[in-house]
């Protein structure tokens, strides 16, 4: 693995075979994901929500939370994250969060739709008023948050992320 093309395609092997493993051992859909820091895989995970009953357990989220775990750190510095497919738009925005080096992915998630894992009506309720959402959504209380964010933001000892 002299290339990095060579190593995208290993890595991203790992996280085919970790999709089709964790989806006939029944623990979700068809998707994995594996993390790579200085050429050695940190993380990995497979769809775990219909075992686990947890919407947000996607692979993606899965490898992250098992790669921050073992890196002893809340952001992915240095990674690389492999996963089957194209990211849904919770596990992109878990990713961001995470803050890897680049993201390398094999499905399109045109493809996860003809499989019925359909999210661009996801991506279209961002576009839209949120009084115009699916979900209703209602705002209260908003000088009381911001309040609280006033206190994070003089707060001496916090931990920047």
């Amino acid at each position: 693995m002299t290339n990095t093309h060579s190593t995208d395609e290993y890595f991203l092997k790992q996280a085919i075979a970790l999709a089709r493993s964790g989806m006939h051992a029944g623990k979700g859909g068809p998707f994995g994901c594996v993390i790579v820091k200085d050429g050695r895989i940190v993380g990995q995970g497979s769809n775990e929500v219909t075992i686990t009953q947890d919407p947000t357990a996607h692979a993606e989220v899965v490898a992250i939370r098992n790669a921050c775990q073992q890196l002893g750190h809340f952001q992915l510095d240095g990674c690389t994250l492999y996963t089957s497919c194209e990211p849904c738009p919770m596990c992109l925005g878990a990713i961001y969060w995470a803050r890897p080096d680049r993201i390398v992915y094999a499905a399109a998630d045109v493809d996860a739709a003809e499989a019925g894992f359909d999210d661009r009506f996801i991506y279209d309720e961002l576009e839209k008023k949120h009084t115009e959402r699916r979900i209703p959504m209602k705002q209260l209380l908003r000088d009381e948050a911001r309040q609280v964010f006033a206190e994070w933001h003089e707060k001496g000892d916090k931990t920047l992320y």
